[in-house]
């Protein structure tokens, strides 16, 4: 919005908004083909914010763009402790163990996934408990 300058009433010279281009009372009608080219740039710039998070060295920096995703629907996964589902997981490495109950088990992730809402964007890389052979 351009400024302009006026003479308030006291004579002072002044800046106020130029409101004449303002007008609540008009109709926005969209082009066919703005809604998808509108869902198309979103896309593009979560992508963009996925990859930026990936190369982060700042933990500030990592935070920071993982809650402007979530403020948009976009939600970080970090399974650790949840039963390693290969539809939702993918396996980068196993950890041997003796115990039973941790077999399956994700123990840890290697690199964030992330879904909007319950489509899944990119599957977390992950770390599973796996019995030791004996």
């Amino acid at each position: 919005m351009r400024n302009r300058r006026t003479e308030p009433a006291d004579g002072d010279p002044g800046t106020t908004a130029d409101t004449s281009a303002s007008n609540t009372d008009v109709d926005v009608v969209a082009a066919p083909g703005d809604l998808e080219r509108a869902l198309a740039d979103r896309q593009a710039l979560i992508q963009l914010c996925l990859y930026a998070l990936d190369r982060a060295r700042s933990g500030g920096v990592v935070q920071r763009l993982e809650h402007g995703l979530a403020d948009i629907g976009v939600t970080a996964l970090r399974p650790d402790g949840e039963r390693f589902d290969p539809a939702c997981h993918e396996a980068g490495g196993a950890i041997p163990t003796d115990d039973p109950a941790l077999d399956g088990v994700v123990a840890e992730t290697e690199v964030i996934g992330f879904a909007e809402g319950e489509r899944l964007l990119r599957a977390p890389i992950v770390t599973v408990y796996a019995k030791r052979a004996q």
